[in-house]
């Protein structure tokens, strides 16, 4: 009878109807996606349920656990020395905050305090992980110092790209060029997704060798551990714990949600973003991998990781965890409130801390204890590992781990890749929509629609000279630049399409939410150029999709309109684009051979050297899965055979043009970034319409 309450309890989950109701999806890219990613939720769900003994869930397991290190890259294969230092010490009433430096990979520092009791003794410990404050591990140091209170060994550490951590510090700013913790942690994450990682592999590192330091101390119980955290500490926590069977005690707070209601709403940052929904995984997983090890998942009535998510995260866990008469081991709590982890929330994780390691003897209520400012918290002189002898930084770990894995792709395996990633079209003309049009002794505009697939609908401008007979048509990607451009190349008869690939959501474009914010009189927020569209790259990857390969297919589905138009000479077509849109426009051409010649104009010039530097701009919206470990845009130049490129002021990717031998060509003066109008460009536009 309780074998059927079980199934029953799970068909109830998993089916759709349960869910809370969402508010429709304007954005109609969000829409198209999420609706991909909820099929493949579904799948996902009907293997669940058909899991009814622990044996289905042991294999099941087995291959979570290496799907999820295949999807991260792996884990580091080192096993040397931590090198552990402690630089000072804190004596608070009670108890005692050590402050910690060690290398969880050579070089590469991580600073942490450890908060312990003053009692001599053995203990047990929990491993504290920060959300995306700046300030790092000064964030959970009022519940690392009650847990030391109540007997506990607390280790609280920096987060890569946070307190002392920070990856593009600059001591005259006085902070981090690239922005706050999250810019960094999406930096980093868009050059792991390069070489096929994810950046969550070193987050992941550094808790295991913070795990690794906690159980060296003497005065720690190794049988005893536990792990705690909120937001995106929340994340690393449920990450760790479904990875490391070393932890006995786990309790993630506000992150811990289906990506049934998460894929469309606040879909975190690159490191709490790896999973790929394509391969039939969510969050639930990280639960199960670890059953039946205790877990209290937290959440809080106003928080955008909604309370509704992480129930269907509990409930299917909670089904998981009766299969081996375990469910008591799983909790499941809503504290008041914002996104945050309030009073009553701190109590129940004292309470759970107690239950599980310390056999329920003690007291949860918690106690009023001492804030220290983050500077008294350091462990480092300055304030920044940076300045420490050796220091290494995450991209030069990403770039080591290029150097290791990479291999020369052919331009045969290279076109096989950009039929995987379903950029070439059909060749059929999607049906054309016009919905404005003018005329004049210029010719006809017309504002045209028409779909790339099925949903998804592409807007562009025609602009068609008076001349009779068929004409050469351009193909010109839209930017604020092509209006012009559009007009000077249509005039001496021939036909031009401004087009504009599919876009990220206007309310997750951070750029044009940063240019309304400048245009608004509102203070700028300084990171928001070195970030692109990355969230819907990642929702992108999340359903086994490329953002820069749809974009590239939406040029060619612009080429089957141009090609099928009765104005337009199917034989002589071309395409311009400028930035880091010429790469989408290189995937296109080096796909098909009627695109007859390409202008790039301060574009990237390589893939592979966003990997040499910590900050870049934009780079998400060129990221391919593991592309750079095999090929680079020379490769899709080659790939087009003797179809010609010209490429105007390479740049690299702080948008800084960039010398380099011919064929690259160059302005004497760039002048004006924003329109193509001097006499340079009208020899470059001849030059391109040769």
């Amino acid at each position: 009878m309780r074998l059927t309450t079980i199934v029953l309890l799970g068909i109830t989950f998993l089916n759709p109807s349960s869910l809370a109701a969402q508010a429709p999806i304007q954005e109609p890219l969000l829409r198209w996606m999420n609706q991909i990613a909820q099929q493949q939720l579904q799948r996902r769900e009907s293997t669940i349920v058909e899991i009814r003994t622990v044996a289905d869930a042991e294999r099941r397991k087995k291959w979570v656990r290496e799907t999820l290190l295949e999807i991260l890259g792996g884990l580091p294969d080192y096993h040397g020395p931590l090198n552990p230092k402690i630089t000072g010490r804190i004596e608070a009433e009670s108890y005692t905050i050590e402050k910690v430096i060690f290398e969880s990979l050579p070089g590469f520092f991580v600073t942490a305090n450890l908060y312990r009791p003053n009692q001599a003794g053995r203990y047990p410990a929990v491993l504290l992980q920060s959300g995306h404050t700046q300030e790092g591990k000064p964030e959970p140091q009022r519940l690392a110092a009650n847990l030391a209170l109540k007997g506990f060994v607390g280790l609280a550490f920096d987060p890569v790209g946070q307190g002392e951590r920070e990856q593009t510090y600059d001591r005259q700013v006085g902070g981090p060029l690239a922005g706050e913790a999250v810019a960094e942690h999406i930096q980093a994450g868009a050059q792991s997704i390069l070489v096929g990682e994810s950046v969550a592999r070193y987050f992941v590192w550094d808790a295991k060798r913070a795990l690794d330091y906690l159980l060296s101390r003497p005065e720690v119980d190794a049988t005893r551990v536990g792990a705690v955290g909120c937001s995106g500490g929340g994340a690393l926590t449920m990450f760790i714990a479904a990875l490391d069977p070393r932890l006995k005690a786990v309790v993630p707070a506000c992150f811990p949600n289906s990506y049934r209601l998460l894929f469309a709403g606040p879909n975190p940052d690159s490191e709490m973003s790896f999973l790929n929904l394509s391969r039939g995984l969510d969050v639930a997983d990280f639960l199960e991998l670890s059953a039946p090890t205790p877990w209290l998942i937290q959440a809080t009535e106003h928080d955008y990781f909604t309370p509704e998510g992480a129930r269907l995260v509990y409930e299917e866990a909670r089904r998981w965890y009766a299969l081996y008469g375990a469910e008591d081991n799983v909790r499941f709590s809503v504290g008041s409130g914002p996104h945050g982890m309030p009073l009553e929330s701190r109590e129940a994780i004292y309470e759970w801390m107690i239950r599980w390691l310390k056999d329920g003897h003690g007291d949860s209520h918690e106690l009023p204890v001492k804030l220290y400012p983050s500077h008294e918290l350091w462990v480092t002189r300055s304030g920044q590992v940076q300045d420490e002898p050796g220091s290494r930084k995450l991209y030069q770990l990403i770039l080591d781990d290029f150097h290791a894995r990479k291999r020369q792709g052919t331009i045969p395996e290279l076109q096989a890749e950009l039929r995987r990633l379903q950029i070439p079209s059909e060749g059929s003309s999607p049906a054309v929509k016009i919905f404005e049009e003018s005329s004049g002794p210029e010719g006809r505009r017309q504002h045209i629609s028409f779909e790339s697939e099925p949903g998804i609908e592409i807007q562009g401008k025609l602009h068609i000279s008076p001349s009779p007979g068929r004409k050469p048509a351009i193909l010109l990607v839209a930017d604020e630049s092509t209006a012009s451009l559009a007009e000077r190349i249509a005039r001496p008869g021939r036909v031009v399409l401004e087009v504009e690939p599919r876009d990220s959501p206007v309310e997750y474009d951070h750029w044009r939410v940063g240019v309304a914010r400048l245009a608004s009189g509102a203070r700028p927020v300084a990171h928001l150029p070195f970030l692109g569209n990355w969230i819907t790259n990642a929702r992108a990857n999340q359903i086994g999709r490329n953002l820069p390969a749809m974009r590239a297919h939406d040029i060619l589905r612009s080429v089957d309109v141009l090609a099928a138009h009765s104005d337009v000479d199917p034989t002589s077509i071309r395409a311009a684009a400028r930035g880091v849109k010429g790469i989408w426009l290189l995937l296109a051409a080096a796909t098909d051979t009627r695109i007859s010649k390409v202008w790039l104009d301060r574009t990237p010039y390589s893939l592979r050297s966003a990997l040499e530097r910590s900050m870049n701009t934009d780079l998400f919206d060129a990221v391919i899965p593991g592309f750079a470990l095999h090929w680079d845009l020379r490769d899709l130049t080659e790939a087009m055979g003797t179809r010609p490129v010209l490429w105007t002021d390479p740049t690299n990717w702080t948008k800084r043009t960039v010398p380099l031998s011919p064929p690259f060509q160059y302005r004497y003066i760039l002048g004006d970034t924003t329109d193509l109008s001097d006499e340079q460009d009208n020899a470059y536009i001849a030059e391109f319409m040769r």
